[in-house]
């Protein structure tokens, strides 16, 4: 073996607990003020950590986002719920996403953002394109090939996965997820969220049954 072969790669490994406080202050602060309204200096201020840090484990504002918003969405839907070989059956798992999603869409992150995305939506922010390519697009790609998975297998009839896995969200969200973001209600009960993804559930496997 050469000694340039032998050489260990350039620079440090990046630091994950540096990464995670990065992640944990981004979150909040974009929450809070939206893409236009925080800086990666005030990222790096709340992480404890110096911007040049800040920029060796993202490439940009932009990125930063997309990433919070995607492991925002892990926290509540993993990966592993879309796993079409999963030995749950389809009713359960259909479930187990409803309720992540919902838990997601109805956290006080996820409102602060749909509401500041729905007064920026005029003004050629790109906010909600941003957030949409990390988040509600890969939900809908993910759910889509369950849905065609599932479809394969007999258990249900779909000709349009994508279309149904957008019916599928868009239920969940209904007239609970309407209540809390303009305001007419604080919060929705545990209890009524549940029942609300069990109806649903049933309505999406009676639409699509094979």
């Amino acid at each position: 073996m050469s000694s340039r072969s032998a050489r260990p790669p350039r620079g440090r490994p990046k630091d994950p607990d540096k990464r995670a406080a990065i992640m944990a202050a981004a979150k909040q602060l974009f929450s809070k003020h939206g893409l236009d309204g925080v800086s990666m200096d005030a990222v790096a201020a709340k992480a404890g950590v110096s911007k040049l840090t800040v920029y060796s484990h993202f490439q940009g504002k932009d990125d930063l986002f997309q990433t919070a918003v995607a492991e925002k969405c892990q926290e509540h839907q993993p990966p592993d719920f879309f796993d079409a070989h999963s030995p749950l059956p389809l009713r359960e798992r259909l479930r187990a996403i409803g309720r992540g999603f919902v838990a997601l869409v109805m956290s006080p992150e996820a409102l602060n953002l749909y509401r500041m995305m729905a007064a920026h939506a005029g003004s050629g922010s790109k906010l909600g394109r941003l957030f949409f390519e990390a988040g509600p697009e890969k939900n809908l790609e993910r759910f889509s090939a369950l849905l065609r998975h599932a479809h394969a297998a007999g258990e249900l009839k779909v000709r349009d996965p994508l279309r149904a896995a957008g019916h599928f969200f868009v239920l969940l969200q209904g007239v609970p997820h309407m209540r809390v973001v303009v305001g007419e209600s604080k919060a929705i009960p545990p209890k009524e969220l549940e029942a609300h993804v069990d109806d649903v559930v049933d309505v999406f496997l009676r639409a699509y049954k094979s």
